[in-house]
Order: structure tokens, then sequence, then C-alpha cells
């Protein structure tokens, strides 16, 4: 049987459920998953291997008007994404309004519409939905799930590997995404901050490993978080350091999961002004 691989975009307006869906769709937990808005500021690869074919999913931010120079090149991973498909797939929330483009309608690679959190709408809400994206982009199908649940997880899978030129895997077989362990511990530590802080500060924040020294019973990491304000590093450590505390034990556990070994975890805050407005940080950062 013929090798198929191929590149798959997931898109879609923040909260979609982009990052809850390819995680879905993977099997692994991947993408930092959280209710706010831009959780996901990179574009993030998920490798799904079988025999005969190789999916390499992108997860990518939401899609907006970008109000600074940090959205700016977070938007620039969406169009990279869209620019190496060999499928697009246009996650939709049911709970919210649709995505008002026509950009897709002149896609040279199939479209596939996911219509998201189908467990919280109605049928005709299902149905109206369908009909609005056949009418602006004439995608490929149009699949009714829930990422969260797992409804038509499958369904979709199979669809998305139908569409799949014959191609050589673009990666070694056993790899699961593009990223470094580094990465995804300055993301769990980012989705603690999201999880336990409100208003601007998580927005404001950045995460950097500064160190990470494997021993041989156990890893040591120093991670500095980065806000804008003197005030915002204030609230983020807490009366005490308790904040600070409950956000490095929390996620010192899960990085302990990512890694299979013990985890020694210091947390620091530093300020740095401005720094989603500034082209060297954002290079510093990796953006």
């Amino acid at each position: 049987m013929a090798h198929k691989a191929g590149f798959v975009s997931i898109i879609g307006k923040p909260n979609a459920g982009k990052s809850t869906l390819m995680n879905a769709l993977i099997g692994e937990s991947l993408s930092v998953v959280n209710p706010k808005a831009q959780t996901t500021r990179h574009r993030i690869m998920g490798i799904l291997n079988a025999d005969d074919y190789q999916v390499v999913f992108s997860d990518t931010p939401g899609m907006i008007e970008p109000a600074y120079k940090l959205q700016e090149r977070m938007m620039t991973y969406v169009s990279q994404a869209l620019g190496d498909a060999d499928v697009i797939l246009l996650v939709d929330d049911l709970t919210a309004e649709p995505l008002e483009t026509d950009a897709l309608a002149l896609a040279e690679v199939p479209v596939i519409v996911a219509l998201n959190k189908a467990d919280l709408a109605s049928t005709e809400k299902v149905e109206t939905r369908a009909t609005y994206y056949r009418s602006r982009m004439k995608p490929l199908d149009v699949v009714t799930c829930s990422a969260l649940k797992g409804e038509r997880v499958d369904d979709l899978r199979e669809l998305i590997i139908g569409l799949l030129p014959v191609h050589p895997p673009y990666y070694a077989k056993d790899e699961m995404t593009d990223k470094s362990v580094r990465f995804f511990t300055a993301e769990i530590i980012r989705g603690k901050i999201l999880s336990h802080y409100h208003q601007e500060v998580p927005y404001a924040c950045e995460v950097a490993i500064e160190s990470f020294t494997e021993e041989p019973s156990i890893a040591r990491i120093r991670a500095l978080i980065f806000v804008e304000r003197e005030s915002q590093k204030i609230i983020m450590i807490g009366r005490k350091g308790e904040m600070l505390k409950k956000v490095g034990t929390e996620a010192r556990l899960d990085i302990e999961r990512l890694v299979g070994t013990k985890v020694f975890l210091e947390l620091h805050v530093k300020v740095r002004e401005k720094w989603r407005q500034k082209d060297e940080l954002l290079d510093h950062f990796g953006y």
C-alpha cells in the first residue's frame, strides 16, 4: 500500500476548540487547553503516525485583528500554516459567532469545516451554521463534532487521512511533535498562569526556560516569568509568594509527567516593559 503523508492546518477563531481537537485527533495532550482566548501563541505541530500514513497537524493561534506586535507575529503562524497545508481544517465554535471570511473559498486544497461543541447546540443551530459555511467557502465537507467529548473525532480523522497525498513521511515515525521538551515545559507553566490569573496579567506574561539540567534521578529547571509592569509582578508573586508557589507546584507535577522523572522547579518573575511591542524581545522569546 502506498504511504500517505501531508500537513493539516487547524485554524479558527479564539476559543473554537482547535487545541482540544488536535489533542483528540492525535490522542495526546500537546497543546495547552484553556477557556481563555489566545491560549495558543505558536504554531504547534502534532504528528500522527501509522504504518501507511503520517498526518502533521498544525495547531495555530486564534484568528484575530492584531492589536500589537506579538499578535502580528501570531497571525504570521496562521499564514504560514495555510501556505503549506495539504488540507485545511476550520474549527467553528457553535456556541459563538461564525468566522466571517470568504478567503478560504479560494483555497487550492480541500477545506473541511468542523462544527465543534455540537453537544451544546440545537439541531437548528447546527443546520444553519452548516448552510452558512457551505454557501461562503464551498468546503469539501462539514462535520459536526465535540472535541471535548470525542464525538465524531474518529470520523473526522478518517476523512482527513483519505485526503492526504501519496508521499513518504516528513518526520521520523517515532516523532510526535516538532517542539522540544523545554518548549512544552514553558507552555505548562504558562498554562497554569492562564488558569490562576485574570484580566490582563496572563496575557502580559511570557515564560522562558533559563536552564534545564537532567540528572539521573531528577531534572532541575529554572524558569523566568516575564511581565510588563511592576504591579503585574506583585500580583504574579502574590501575598507571601503564595500564588507563585501554587503555580509552581501544579506545573511541577505536570512537568514530571512530561519528562518521566522528579523535577525541582524554580520560578522567578522579571519585568520587561512592553515586551509584546518590542521586536528584539519577541525575537528573544522565539516569536
